[in-house]
């Protein structure tokens, strides 16, 4: 792998990291499996790429992918909460209308903005950071997320999703409006996905309808790649493993990918699979490894 593409690998890394906290929001805080996501991924990109090809500044763009993420995060929460659909049903609907919606809003299967305004053109200039002008934005950009999502989830609003989550019933006892910190956490975690979908299509100059797929599986892989290396101590420990973990992940699979094994670039989910299930039993072998020794 040469170094451009290793830069290239971390800038994916580094917008999936946005994913990875929206997951880990919506799958660890609230303990709800948001199916969601692959639909408001592609909602996001496809919002932003629409709207600068016609002329909106991309910084408003970005900022109506990331409102447009929330609304479909408050839809699965609503039919959730209000029509009482299970949570992994009331996702996959969402998802699957977004299909039809993202359609609607793009206008055609994708987008390409090559020569277009981004953010990175239009906020950070041309300012170069080892060969590329959006690796150190997209660091500024996750890192500030991280901030802002660790302060939320120390505040007493903050504490109260994470107290829906982890005993709903508790939760409730102590005045805990369970359905108002669902809507809350599901429109905050795809208004991530949001904006990490508007963010790549502004990296890669292009946006597909089927952009999407397997998103979902990329944020849990980023999710328990990351928690199965670094400590889990603490909401800071957790984000930070969400960033390392998204980052490992497009690694890993590209190197998978570059290597003459006979890998091509449709078996990326099949790649992506295993190194969930070498994440999920690392840390047993590593039991084992210390009882043996």
């Amino acid at each position: 792998m040469g170094l451009f593409q290793f830069i290239s690998t971390i800038e994916l890394g580094l917008v999936y990291s946005l994913v990875a906290m929206g997951v880990f929001l919506s799958f660890k805080t609230l303990n709800f499996p948001d199916m969601t996501v692959d639909g408001s991924f592609t909602l996001g990109a496809g919002v932003c790429a629409a709207l600068i090809i016609h002329g909106v500044h991309p910084g408003l763009a970005t900022f109506a992918a990331v409102f447009a993420g929330a609304l479909a995060g408050w839809v699965t929460a609503w039919l959730s909460t209000h029509l009482r659909i299970l949570n992994l049903l009331a996702g996959i609907l969402t998802m699957m209308a977004l299909y039809s919606i993202n359609l609607r809003i793009m206008g055609r299967p994708n987008i390409a903005l090559l020569g277009e305004k981004t953010i990175f053109t239009e906020w950070f200039g041309s300012t170069s950071f080892f060969g590329s002008v959006h690796l150190m934005p997209l660091m500024i950009i996750a890192i500030i997320l991280m901030a802002c999502l660790y302060f939320f989830l120390n505040t007493r609003l903050g504490l109260a999703v994470r107290a829906t989550g982890s005993n709903p019933r508790m939760g409730r006892a102590q005045g805990i409006n369970d359905n108002k910190m669902i809507w809350l956490g599901l429109s905050l975690s795809n208004a991530l996905v949001g904006l990490s979908g508007a963010l790549c299509a502004q990296v890669q100059g292009f946006t597909d309808i089927s952009l999407g797929v397997g998103t979902i599986i990329m944020g849990l892989s980023a999710v328990i790649i990351g928690q199965a290396i670094l400590p889990t101590r603490t909401i800071f420990q957790v984000l930070s493993a969400c960033i390392l973990g998204a980052c490992l992940d497009r690694f890993v699979v590209a190197s998978a990918l570059n290597v003459d094994i006979g890998l091509q670039s449709s078996d990326l989910n099949f790649v992506r699979v295993v190194l969930i299930i070498f994440a999920l039993l690392l840390p047993s072998l590593t039991q084992r490894v210390k009882s043996l020794s």
